[in-house]
């Protein structure tokens, strides 16, 4: 544990969104902080759509994790303002999110959702097709209904892991390029069979976290994810507000970026370690959004990517002491960028020996058979 002033050594294991935004929090405290990555602002963040969408990604069952979620997209305005005082502007946008209908099938689903939210106090508004496109004009005829959310918003995900780590250097965080082999309390072991020692070990590694410690074998699995990042050219319109619809099933996502650029995402595949792009999953991306919004056979495919999200067992992700010494916060599953200024500042609470808030309570280690532990 570090001192209430921040003071003390803390290495930080994973430099994607989550560990970034910890990293740098923590040293803007006054922190000592040295970050693992061997390949810092990659993996899963690097390929992320950016979607900050408590509200379209809710389930029924899942109400701590849509609590957790609209306290978290309330952090990002200040979060973001922040990293433009000090950094780079990650390009927040504010235009909101539309969920789009094409059968009967899907708008008893999108009701349902409506239903659900309304109950929970977070109401949505319930549109036609002719007043989503309205709103998007860049949509298909053939979306039948939607919801417009505007408190759903997204980030660009790669200007953020600039900003991040271009903030985090400012405050004098060290980057060990190396991959960290086991974590425990206060140590962190390194491939070259060195030790990194701290007051603290934090670890953020996603995915991997899996391997770096036996308890959390059983907590965090990967969970692939395929993007395609296109650009629009002369004459396309192009979306200015993220796009979601269910396509026979599969979930398919649009995000805009500056310059006319989109995400579009997301393949889902329990598939272990694999981060290679797949023939049939850039079909059915392609496919998918084409009939979401049909000018997207005019832009250009500028790139194909993969990543590993950490999936837990109830979505929830994982936010606690592991053992003295040694605080976990991953198994972020779709909602890393969303949940990381939330993150970070219960990191912090935690390391500095005051309580997290009643959101984030619900992601202890404790509900997983006992295993979290106190510092």
């Amino acid at each position: 544990m570090i001192e209430s002033t921040g003071r003390g050594a803390v290495v930080v294991v994973g430099a994607g969104v989550i560990g970034l935004s910890v990293a740098w929090r923590l040293a803007a405290s006054g922190a000592r902080v040295r970050v693992v990555d061997p390949r810092p602002c990659a993996g899963a963040s690097w390929v992320a759509g950016g979607m900050l969408a408590p509200i379209t990604e809710a389930w029924p069952g899942e109400e701590s994790l849509l609590d957790l979620g609209v306290a978290a997209v309330a952090r990002w305005p200040a979060f973001a303002a922040r990293l433009r005082e000090v950094a780079v502007d990650p390009r927040l946008r504010t235009e909101g999110t539309l969920v789009a209908a094409f059968d009967a099938a899907d708008h008893e689903q999108l009701e349902m959702l409506a239903d659900h939210l309304a109950a929970r106090g977070r109401a949505v508004d319930r549109l036609t097709g002719r007043e989503l496109r309205s709103l998007e004009p860049s949509l298909s005829r053939s979306v039948r209904s939607g919801l417009s959310v505007p408190g759903d918003l997204s980030v660009d995900s790669r200007k953020l892991l600039h900003a991040l780590r271009d903030a985090a250097g400012r405050c004098g965080v060290d980057f060990v390029e190396a991959t960290a082999t086991a974590a425990r309390g206060g140590a962190v072991d390194l491939d070259d069979g060195s030790v990194l020692d701290g007051d603290a070990v934090v670890l953020c590694a996603g995915a991997w976290s899996r391997d770096l410690h036996d308890a959390l074998k059983p907590l965090v699995r990967p969970v692939k994810g395929e993007i395609l990042l296109l650009r629009a050219r002369r004459g396309v319109i192009t979306p200015q507000r993220t796009v979601r619809a269910s396509v026979e099933s599969r979930p398919v996502y649009l995000v805009p970026r500056d310059g006319g650029e989109v995400v579009l995402g997301a393949t889902q595949y329990e598939a272990g370690f694999d981060t290679e792009v797949t023939v049939a999953g850039v079909r059915d991306l392609l496919a998918d959004a084409q009939r979401l919004v049909p000018g997207l056979g005019e832009f250009a495919l500028v790139e194909c990517g993969a990543g590993l999200r950490a999936g837990s067992r109830d979505n929830l992700p994982l936010i606690g002491w592991l053992e003295p010494g040694l605080l976990v916060a991953t198994g972020h599953h779709r909602n890393g960028v969303l949940l990381a200024p939330i993150t970070a500042d219960a990191v912090l609470a935690l390391l500095s020996g005051r309580s997290v808030p009643q959101p984030v309570a619900a992601a202890d280690l404790d509900r997983f058979e006992g295993k979290g532990v106190s510092p």
